[in-house]
């Protein structure tokens, strides 16, 4: 029987990678376009912020802050405007209300189209209930000559990326919620183990493999000579992967033939007496799943005798196929259209380095088997 089992070759992925902002886009010209007035006075402190001269990058503006309570209303003004010259362009407003570094489409707020300068808007701000507890962040984007929807990590050449600091009080405290990360994971007591649970609050992108929040579970290996653990039911697309003590990657799944877009993987524990089961989403997803923890049924020579995986995922200039057939592969993009097609072979350097950053999915066939692996390049 095939096995849709992904062994990664790579060591020392460490736990301790944390997430942070995306800082590395914004403008690389200081003229035209630009957020010129921001003002929001929360229940303590304001923001205050007069654009121009213009910064290109990220302008991180945390000379002044303001504290905001859960469910409460506020009044922010805001007004996109110029440095220079009026062209046609937009903007955007998002505040990071789960506090998991994403600017997420959900938590956009404001947006704006037109040919700055626009007239001054009092926009009446809610902070949702659900929001969490302590500093998050804030990021307006005048973006000339773009269109909606906008990237918050997005590079172009006129406008501006400007992030500010705001505390929230009142909202969801995160501190009863354990498995950000492997010194506090969740405790699996026994096999077989299962529990509903939801990623898309209290958690942070701590492991490197995709952007979205992770959190850990933490099982003995002297339950079971082979485990299977099992993400099928859960409301998005997962990505799960099995790791040793110092971070080493032994196993993962991103699809698979039994749940479709939700993750199995099915190995043996020997040489190991504690394991980490990492749960995250594929890119930025993330939201309710059910992990169930079972008895495996492979043997050493079922899992090595017929693998394959794409490393590095994400990947920035090269990849490789390591697994024991070769074929052919193309790379098509989200638009269905082929980018690269080329011939492969296992660990064969291919040259991705002309490609756009985004999500690929990587076509693999030769005369016996066809399969489709999703890839990232940044």
């Amino acid at each position: 029987m095939h096995k849709i089992l992904l062994i990664f070759l790579f060591h020392g992925l460490l736990h301790n990678i944390h997430s942070q902002y995306c800082v590395s886009g914004g403008p690389s010209s200081t003229i035209d376009s630009n957020l010129e007035t921001l003002q929001l006075v929360g229940t303590s402190g304001g923001i205050n912020f007069v654009g121009c001269p213009g910064v290109t990058g990220v302008q991180e503006y945390f000379s002044e802050t303001t504290t905001v309570s859960a469910g409460a209303s506020y009044v922010m003004t805001i007004k996109f405007g110029t440095c220079g010259g009026n062209f046609n362009s937009i903007g955007e407003i998002w505040i990071d209300f789960n506090a998991n570094n994403i600017f997420e489409e959900t938590e956009s707020i404001f947006t704006w189209s037109g040919t700055p300068p626009m007239t001054t808007a009092n926009y009446v701000l809610t902070i949702p209930a659900s929001s969490l507890s302590g500093q998050t962040r804030m990021r307006a984007i005048h973006a000339e000559g773009q269109s909606f929807p906008l990237d918050p990590c997005s590079s172009f050449t006129w406008g501006s990326v400007t992030d500010f600091l705001i505390t929230i009080e009142d909202g969801v405290d995160c501190s009863s919620y354990i498995g950000d990360d492997a010194s506090d994971a969740r405790l699996v007591p026994s096999i077989p183990y299962s529990e509903t649970y939801d990623n898309s609050f209290c958690y942070s992108n701590q492991n490197p493999a995709y952007n979205s929040p992770d959190v850990f579970y933490k099982f003995a290996t002297s339950m079971s000579s082979s485990l299977k653990v099992s993400l099928c039911g859960s409301l998005f697309d997962t990505f799960l992967s099995i790791q040793d003590k110092w971070g080493n990657v032994i196993a993962a799944n991103d699809d698979n033939t039994e749940c479709g877009a939700q993750s199995i993987v099915d190995f043996p524990t020997a040489g190991y007496d504690t394991l980490y089961a990492i749960v995250e989403g594929w890119g930025n997803q993330m939201g309710e799943y059910t992990i169930d923890f079972g008895t495996g049924n492979l043997d050493i020579e079922d899992i090595t005798s017929d693998y394959y995986s794409i490393t590095p995922n994400p990947a920035h200039t090269s990849i490789k196929i390591e697994g024991a057939f070769s074929g052919q592969l193309q790379i098509v993009d989200t638009e269905g259209r082929s980018v690269l097609d080329t011939f492969y072979e296992s660990n064969k350097t291919i040259d991705i380095s002309n490609l756009p950053s985004g999500f690929y999915i990587v076509h693999l066939t030769n005369d016996e088997r066809s399969c489709d692996k999703k890839l990232i390049v940044q």
